[in-house]
This record gives C-alpha cells, structure tokens and sequence, in this order.
C-alpha cells in the first residue's frame, strides 16, 4: 500500500485495492485536497487512525437533471417551510455535520484537522454549503469541494425532517442550471439511491471528470 510523504503526488487511482484505497498519510493541505480531488480521490478516516485516501469503483453519482423527486416531496416543497441560503454559514454546516449523531454510526469521520482544513478550503473559494433555515434557525445543510463542473458532495445534516433532503434538491437544480456535469456521491447509500443517484464506473467518472 503507497504511504504518501511530503511530496504532493497520489499514485494511480488504478492501483487502489478492493475497498478503494489508494493510499495513507500525508496531510490535508489545501493544495494536496484539491489536488486528490482533481483526481478522484477524498479523504475518509477516523480520529486516530491515518489519512486514508479513496477512490472507489464503482462511484455513486447523480447527474443534476435526473434528481427524484416524488409526489409527497412536491407537495411538501410548495409550503415553503424553509429559507436556502447559499455558501453563507459554512463553518456552521461543517460543525453541525460533525456532531449531529446519526443511526448506526458510532463518532464522526470530520475529525477536528478535516474541519479546519474544509474551513479553509472555503476561505479559498473550493468549498461551498447549502443552508436550510426554518424560523431563521439553521435546520439541515450539505457542503462539498467545487470544482466548476463536478461538485463532490462530502457530507449532509438534518435537525428536522426533508431539511438535507431539500438542501440536496436545490442543488441539483442549482447545478443543472449551470451545466454542471454530475454531483460526486462517493459511495452507495439508499438516501441517495431514492433521490436518483446512480453507480458507475470509476472509468466512467473519471471521463467526466
């Protein structure tokens, strides 16, 4: 397995075993994220452990034109329950998708070093968050790297029901009306799945990469 050093460099995303791996350490520098990015691979490990790089095959996308939405979601969308901001609380999206607990899931994966590091990729302009406020309270949110035609989706939270789910639909449409190519979903999950992300190569995301 490759043990990145200080050289900005990631090996062949070829090379990745089963689970995806492509390598370990090095650090999580604004330039060596973008760089991983670039190339498609992301960061995802445990406080504790090493820096894990990943690139799996297959990668679970969504193109933006082909966001689900169902009938009771439609109806639940015309009430306007809620308030979207955009790229205005980012520190505040991270942190609330650090702690919120979730089903399943024992601690977090957003260690302290990946959230300062995300916070200054959006200082930079890489990294970027929907909001979604109800009775001006921040209720649910997503964040991710841009990278002008693809947006890697890295991680969404919700306080109240449909708050993500609403965060990830106004995306969708957000990009499909800038032409963006698809919205990286990095792994299979059945959230996803029911808003209409699909699984594809890794051959394949790397052509529209």
């Amino acid at each position: 397995m490759f043990i990145l050093d200080k050289t900005l460099y990631f090996p062949p995303v070829n090379s990745a075993n089963a689970d995806g791996i492509v390598a370990f350490g090095g650090d999580l520098s604004p330039n060596r994220l973008i760089l991983a990015y670039k190339s498609g691979i992301f960061p995802w490990y445990s406080e504790g452990y090493p820096i894990t790089w990943y690139s799996p095959d297959p990668r679970m996308v969504l193109f933006p034109k082909d966001i689900k939405i169902s009938k009771s979601m439609r109806q639940f969308l015309k009430k306007n329950l809620f308030e979207i901001r955009f790229n205005s609380a980012f520190a505040d999206v991270i942190r609330h998708c650090k702690i919120i607990s979730r089903d399943g899931q024992e601690g977090t994966w957003i260690t302290d070093a990946m959230e300062e590091s995300y916070i200054d990729l959006h200082q930079k302009g890489w990294a970027k968050s929907v909001e979604v406020y109800q009775n001006n309270a921040l209720v649910g949110g997503l964040y991710g790297i841009d990278l002008g035609t693809v947006f890697c989706g890295e991680s969404m939270f919700s306080k109240v029901s449909n708050a993500s789910k609403v965060a990830f639909i106004w995306l969708a449409d957000y990009l499909e009306k800038r032409n963006y190519k698809l919205i990286d979903c990095q792994v299979y999950n059945e959230h996803l799945d029911s808003l209409g992300a699909v699984e594809i190569s890794r051959d394949k995301f790397f052509d529209y990469l």
